[in-house]
């Protein structure tokens, strides 16, 4: 399986609804595997993240009010892409990769007040 990352609004009933991905693939968050050994693994956790460690134990929900503050992890892990990726035997240039989507994501989210969902 694959992780993808996707971008929501919710509507005046406060339902969630996903916006079009990316035809590119760009949506891709990394496979299953990404959950414990990337995203949620002691390096990352070590570097500060506190919203892809998440995806460790479920589904990631960022909701709108905290796309900054989730843009702001993203760019830390990215900083770091090389210690995050030898942590977990990937390579630097799949963390990057992966994390560029995640962030494409978040930025439109931000652009239309929307959140961001990792699954």
């Amino acid at each position: 399986m694959t992780l993808l990352v996707h971008t929501f609004v919710y509507d005046e009933h406060r339902r969630s609804r996903l916006l079009d991905d990316p035809e590119d693939g760009s949506d891709m968050a990394g496979t299953e595997v990404c959950r414990t050994t990337l995203w949620g693994s002691d390096a990352a956790r070590a570097l500060g993240a506190r919203f892809l460690p998440e995806l460790a134990t479920g589904d990631l929900y960022v909701e709108p009010e905290d796309v900054d503050d989730f843009l702001a992890e993203c760019e830390l892990l990215h900083r770091n892409a090389a210690t995050l990726a030898g942590g977990g035997g990937d390579r630097r240039d799949y963390v990057v990769a992966r994390l560029a989507n995640i962030t494409r994501a978040a930025l439109r989210a931000r652009a239309v007040g929307g959140g961001v969902l990792v699954r």
